[in-house]
């Protein structure tokens, strides 16, 4: 029943099998490969064009109000409308975390104080308080101002709307 012709064939069938897959995975990592292409430390990604600029030259001064003044005047119903970018990961109940912490009563509260959430990166490090000026920084750049944050959130571009949004944030715990 087994002879030497029937493990020959066996053997050479498995062989070949294995190496169209080789052959495969080979023509897939070359064909979709992720790497720069530039060295180390580039890596390639899919760039979005949200139609904002960001200006030539580097970090350009924003012109117009300050964050303060824009804060004074802010529109809480507006920064609950800027909250639904949030709403994905964060929880206004105290104390309900999700994949972010809860943001009740952020503004005020200590930096890496939410009881039951592991913070990442060195975010205790950046500020010791969620001041307004603090969280409009980091809604701005998150991964800027605070390096190693997990928070995949590319930030909130519009000084308007950061000042809203802590508006908002703020008015939760009155």
């Amino acid at each position: 029943m087994l002879d030497t012709m029937t493990l020959t064939k066996a053997g050479g069938a498995l062989c070949g099998t294995l190496l169209v897959f080789l052959l495969g995975n080979w023509a897939a990592e070359t064909l979709y490969s992720m790497e720069g292409g530039h060295g180390e430390g580039h890596e390639q990604a899919y760039v979005i064009d949200t139609g904002e600029s960001e200006g030539e030259g580097g970090a350009a001064v924003e012109e117009g109000p300050s964050f303060e003044e824009l804060l004074a005047e802010a529109d809480v119903d507006k920064g609950a409308k800027v909250f639904s970018k949030c709403k994905a990961c964060h929880k206004l109940e105290e104390g309900a975390n999700a994949t972010g912490p809860s943001l009740y009563g952020v503004v005020g509260r200590n930096v890496g104080a939410m009881e039951g959430f592991g913070y990442s990166g060195k975010l205790v490090a950046v500020a010791d308080v969620w001041t307004p000026e603090n969280l409009d920084h980091f809604l701005a750049d998150p991964k800027g101002f605070a390096p190693g944050t997990k928070m995949s959130f590319s930030g909130l571009k519009k000084i308007t709307d950061r000042a809203n949004l802590v508006a908002y944030l703020d008015s939760l715990d009155d």
